[in-house]
């Protein structure tokens, strides 16, 4: 009987035990989400992505073709609009083959470059080298060099046939959209997530968010997955989110990967009357986005200084050219815009207002042009 008694002393201690332990798990969950998130909240600061070098000298007279995996992507037309600019003042001639995101048109811009003598094609954000290799051998024989930009994660081996990549971080960006999650649901989200499963970045991205979740959220749950193609966002992604608001009413967090998708989920969320109690979670920094903050339809986009991203990349594609040592990736920082300080960015929003200018004269610097 003492024995017996003993042993039911012990497992109603140990039951008393389970939840203190569980919690104390949680709060140490819940602080490194939040200490990780912190490093996404201070303005921005340069960092040099190489040695300094004369960067007029090496693009005098050269040309670049950039093609966008769509061109009615803003965030994407923004670079390349940004890129133009610096290009005029360095010697590069930056020309944008402008598509509406069909692979035969990424094809002809290939053709075009090769047949007007271009010397550089930067595939910017989206389209896979895996998907034109013909076209690459095609530019490397004709003596054009095929760059990557803002497309490829670091973990990512580039395909063989480019001269080069400026990947970025998709992992890490997944994993502050995760931290995000878990600080701002108390640990207990309920996510819609919509993706672009057949755009490569997508993989790491998710990967990320998927393993920071269970890693600092684990009462989190993806409740639903809404993989849409870039072409079909127009018209596939507001009807499906509606769909899964109305079917999971449960699901208090959406998160489009890639903010351009938030002008089609915003409609749904109206539709549905969860604009306002939904919140949504995305990564670009696009203006029209963080208008949305600003008026209280999206709570949170992980935003990127396009301008930044211009300088860099151009910086990059340069250092290739003039068979410099290539930095391992663009050195363009994430950088947290909510209700805090959304209207930092311009009202209406401004893609390059917000981050600071530190890049500008660091670059200016690095290139010798001051």
């Amino acid at each position: 009987m003492k024995i017996n008694k003993t042993l039911g002393m012990l497992a109603a201690l140990a039951a008393l035990g389970a939840p203190a332990a569980l919690h104390a798990q949680d709060s140490e969950a819940m602080a490194r989400a939040k200490e990780k998130l912190s490093a996404y909240t201070a303005k921005p600061e340069f960092v040099a992505p190489g040695e300094p070098f004369d960067i007029r000298q090496c693009a005098a007279g050269k040309k670049m073709l950039s093609i966008p995996n769509n061109s009615s992507n803003p965030f994407l037309k923004g670079i390349i609009d940004r890129m133009k600019v610096v290009g005029e003042e360095i010697g590069l001639e930056v020309v944008e083959w402008e598509n509406q995101g069909q692979p035969s048109q990424w094809v002809q811009g290939f053709d075009y470059a090769i047949r007007d003598g271009f010397d550089v094609i930067d595939l910017i954000s989206g389209i896979s080298p895996d998907t034109v290799e013909p076209q690459i051998t095609a530019a490397n024989e004709a003596g054009i060099k095929v760059m990557t930009s803002h497309f490829y994660d670091p973990s990512f081996e580039p395909n063989p046939l480019l001269s080069s990549s400026l990947p970025i971080g998709f992992n890490e960006i997944g994993r502050i959209l995760a931290n995000w999650t878990a600080v701002n649901t108390d640990g207990k989200g309920k996510i819609a997530v919509i993706v672009s499963r057949e755009v490569p970045p997508t993989i790491p991205l998710m990967d990320g968010f998927t393993e920071e979740l269970a890693a600092n959220c684990p009462d989190c749950e993806i409740v639903t997955e809404i993989n849409v193609g870039v072409a079909e966002w127009g018209t596939k992604i507001q009807p499906s989110v509606q769909s899964a608001l109305q079917a999971n009413p449960e699901i208090d967090v959406v998160i489009p990967i890639y903010d351009s998708m938030s002008q089609f989920v915003v409609p749904a969320l109206r539709l549905t009357g969860t604009l306002g109690q939904v919140k949504v979670a995305t990564f670009n920094g696009t203006p029209f986005v963080l208008d949305f903050i600003q008026q209280g339809a999206v709570s949170m986009d992980i935003g990127e200084s396009l301008d930044w991203i211009a300088y860099a990349t151009v910086d990059g594609h340069m250092r290739d050219l003039c068979d410099l040592e290539v930095p391992a990736k663009l050195e363009v920082p994430f950088y947290i815009f909510d209700e805090s300080n959304a209207a930092d960015a311009g009202t209406p929003a401004k893609f390059d207002t917000g981050y600071g200018d530190a890049y500008i004269a660091g670059f200016r610097g690095l290139w010798g042009l001051e």
